[in-house]
Formats: structure tokens, sequence, C-alpha cells
């Protein structure tokens, strides 16, 4: 079994910052992706951006630009820094492990952007 534990969302105003981190505990498997998606509210749960082991990155067209994946392969940490934050980002945002078919997500982390 993975865990996942989020940390980091809260409320920031229009154009701040957030960075949101996760870390991974349990049977993880290497390689794997790791990253976020987010459930906006009346929208269905999309991808925001993802990083293999590898260094491979995989972003939304709607954060490119101003979101950053990153991590720490040896701490089984991602972080995700959000910059020039929107009202269009509030959500919440979960943290995703996948490898070997499988996937495990965190438990979520609201984001709210006040405009």
């Amino acid at each position: 079994q993975v865990h996942l534990a989020e940390t980091g969302g809260g409320l920031v105003q229009a154009g701040g910052s957030l960075t949101l981190s996760c870390t991974a505990s349990g049977s993880i498997q290497s390689p794997n992706v790791m990253g976020y998606w987010r459930l906006i509210p009346g929208k269905q749960r999309d991808l925001v951006a993802m990083m293999s082991t590898g260094g491979n990155t995989n972003y939304a067209d709607a954060v490119r630009g101003r979101f950053t994946v990153s991590r720490d392969n040896a701490r089984n940490t991602v972080d995700l820094q959000m910059n020039s934050l929107t009202a269009e980002d509030t959500g919440t945002y979960y943290c995703i492990m996948y490898f070997g078919g499988e996937d495990y997500w965190g438990q979520g982390t609201q984001v709210t952007v006040s405009s």
C-alpha cells in the first residue's frame, strides 16, 4: 500500500503564489510518476503537472509557464510551485503517484484564490 500526504494548500490573493508538497510512503516502486491533479468546482478532475523519476514532465496547458513541478526521487517527494494564481485555479489539488499499472491518490488539499 502507498500513502500520499499533501501539505501547502490555503488561501491566496490573485497574482500570488503557493507551493504544494507531497510525500509518498509505503511499498513504492521505481520508476514511477508523481504529480498533481485538481478538481475545480463544476468541472472534472484534470491533470495539473506530472514528473517521472527520469525527469520528464507533463503540464496542463492552463498552467504551463506559471506552475513548476519538481521532485526528490530519494525522498519520494513532489512539489508544485504555483505562481501568478488566478481565481480559475481555485479547487482541490490531489497528489498522485503511478507505477506498475496502479495509481495512488492523496486526500487532497484546498487551494482558494481570491480575486
